[in-house]
This record gives structure tokens, sequence and C-alpha cells, in this order.
């Protein structure tokens, strides 16, 4: 059964992959209450991991495509926590989004804003969150942007 989340990403084009499996020794998300904090989920689509330095390797517009893919993968990780529901999700509460950027570069915020006006399409209010996007020197196995969530759900 597909509930009403799922059937909104549908209609973008995208269909939740199973969760990805932590590389190391952590959890992918924990439950206190009603809310659930998910493991940073780092850029990667089909063809594999997105790497690469936002402001040396890629620009602005490649680098929010790749938080786009985080975005999705956290949505995979609450579905997940759910039991599969993904319905269950009642609110984004905040991201944490870090950009593998060059020294110089200033726009981590408009790489975040892939994911962010993402959850925000997919969801519509809901979606709607706190936010920190922040520069990194250097990102795990030099992806372009690892972001972190912070949800409510029922």
């Amino acid at each position: 059964m597909t509930g009403e989340i799922e059937a909104r990403l549908a209609g973008l084009g995208v269909t939740l992959q199973d969760a990805p499996a932590p590389a190391a020794n952590y959890v992918p998300s924990v439950r206190v209450g009603d809310i659930l904090y998910v493991s940073g989920q780092i850029s990667q689509n089909e063809d594999g991991l997105i790497t690469g330095k936002v402001g040396v390797d890629m620009d602005t517009d490649a680098g929010a495509a790749a938080a786009r893919t985080c975005a999705i993968s956290l949505l995979a990780q609450v579905k997940a926590a759910c039991d599969g529901d993904l319905d269950r999700l009642k609110r984004v509460v905040k991201l944490t989004g870090f950009v593998n950027s060059a020294p110089d570069y200033t726009d981590q915020p408009k790489v975040v804003n892939g994911a962010s006006d993402f959850l925000v399409e997919a969801l519509g209010d809901i979606g709607r969150h706190a936010r920190s996007a922040v520069s990194a020197g250097a990102l795990p196995l030099n992806v372009a942007v690892e972001i972190e969530g912070i949800f409510q759900v029922e």
C-alpha cells in the first residue's frame, strides 16, 4: 500500500530505495518520544557517491542536486524507522547540512536549499524546517554534501 507522502514523491518521479546501511559503528536513527534523529546521509544516487568539492569540482547547482539526494535518503531512513509507513511523519524539524567546499566558497545555504526545497515540494508545510548550512574542509569519502535531520513522527 502506498501512502499519501509516497504518492506525492512518485508524482515528483522519486521512489524511495531501501534506507542506506550505516558505514561505521552507529545506528541510522534514534527515536526519543515522537522525535526521530536521523544520522547524516551522504550525497549518492543510483550511480554511486556524488563526490567533490563545491566551488572547485562542481558548481552550486550541482551541489544543490547532491543535497537533494541526501534529503531523499533522509526520507528513506524515516520510512524505515516508521516500519515502512512514511505517513507517520508529522514534521521535518531541523536539518544540518555540511558542504564539502572550497575555503573561499560562501554559498553553502544555496547548496543545502537543494534538500530544503525538495522537502517542501514533496511534503508541503510539514517539510518546512529550521536549518544550519555549514562549510566543511572535507567530508567522508570525499562526498559533496552530508545532511542530518530531526523529524517529528507518530
